[in-house]
């Protein structure tokens, strides 16, 4: 909230709804306007009472962040990534292997899942998917394993994937997190295609922000944090930095963003002990300038193979 310097009157996106709890703050802090998206169906049953309650000033839409559009230039825009703690929490969504269930994880309920990615992709795609977008090292282990247990019948279930990788790498006795955890991240992934949302999100909220606006974002893995922190960066440090011996670059381009802070901030003690999902969190924020928006942002391509089986797949 103090990234985004609310300001009474101002009207503010909160690109990611999910529970609610930026747009409530948002509302509780200042007199202003929410405009909210989320893909999630069950996020806009859910936010279909704060609708009610607001007195007009909260709208929410349902769709996806990478395709953000607005009729008006907005005070701010806040994006809290990746998949939230109802999703998690529900155990039928197959996003965790917490409990068993359907190995699902479609943010949108709609098209393949990563029953069908962990079946349909081959093992040089899967180990190519783990490797990059679950940053794990044990990758061609893990999609060794897969392969050899669906041929004895399909993967399905939640626990039965989890249980797989276990067994591929041995446990990991003492490790911090379960070793299926970055298995689970690629699969959701690569299934909503998030690193290509967040790349057309940053792009869209950088149109819609006026002079003064301010970008906050936060993210829980280094993908996203990287992808985040290099738009920025970008984008506020056009003037291309000179040394003793070479003067300055000339400017490409006007920036777009000036930075307050360059650091990311991370949670503290006293709250990821109150909520220990905000472990990994980081925050980086931006104000934007009155400069033209850059042109679009590109996703990088990190799992080449695994996303061209996939769109044949999908």
């Amino acid at each position: 909230m103090e990234a985004l310097a609310l300001k009474s009157g101002g009207v503010y996106v909160d690109a990611t709804f999910g529970g609610g709890g930026y747009s409530r703050e948002i509302l509780a802090r200042a007199d202003s306007r929410v405009i909210a998206f989320d893909r999630d169906p069950d996020a806009i049953a859910r936010g279909q009472a704060l609708v009610q309650s607001a007195n007009g000033k909260f709208t929410l839409h349902q769709g996806r962040f990478g395709d953000l559009a607005l009729d008006e230039a907005v005070d701010g825009v806040v994006f809290d990534l990746g998949v939230s703690s109802f999703q998690l929490d529900e155990a039928d969504r197959g996003f965790s292997f917490q409990a068993d269930a359907d190995l699902d994880m479609r943010m949108e309920r709609e098209g393949p899942s990563a029953a069908d990615a962990v079946n349909g992709l081959s093992e040089a795609a899967l180990a190519d998917l783990i490797y990059h977008l679950g940053e794990d090292d044990e990758s061609r282990r893990i999609a060794r394993a897969i392969v050899q247990a669906r041929a004895a019948g399909p993967i399905t279930r939640t626990l039965q994937l989890a249980g797989i990788v276990e067994r591929a790498v041995g446990g990991r006795k003492g490790a911090r997190t379960h070793p299926a955890t970055k298995t689970f991240q690629a699969l959701r992934m690569l299934v909503n295609d998030e690193l290509g949302e967040l790349a057309r999100g940053l792009s869209a909220a950088e149109r819609a922000l006026k002079p003064g606006g301010r970008l906050a974002v936060v993210s829980f893995h280094s993908l996203e944090d990287r992808m985040v922190k290099q738009f920025i960066a970008a984008r506020a440090d056009a003037q291309g930095r000179g040394s003793r011996h070479m003067p300055d670059a000339p400017r490409a381009r006007e920036p777009s963003f000036t930075l307050e802070r360059k650091r990311a901030t991370a949670p503290g003690d006293a709250e990821t002990a109150a909520n220990p999902r905000a472990r990994s969190a980081s925050l980086r924020w931006a104000v934007r300038t009155d400069a033209p928006a850059w042109d679009d942002l590109e996703a990088p391509v990190l799992a080449a193979r695994a996303e061209a089986e996939w769109r044949k797949l999908a």
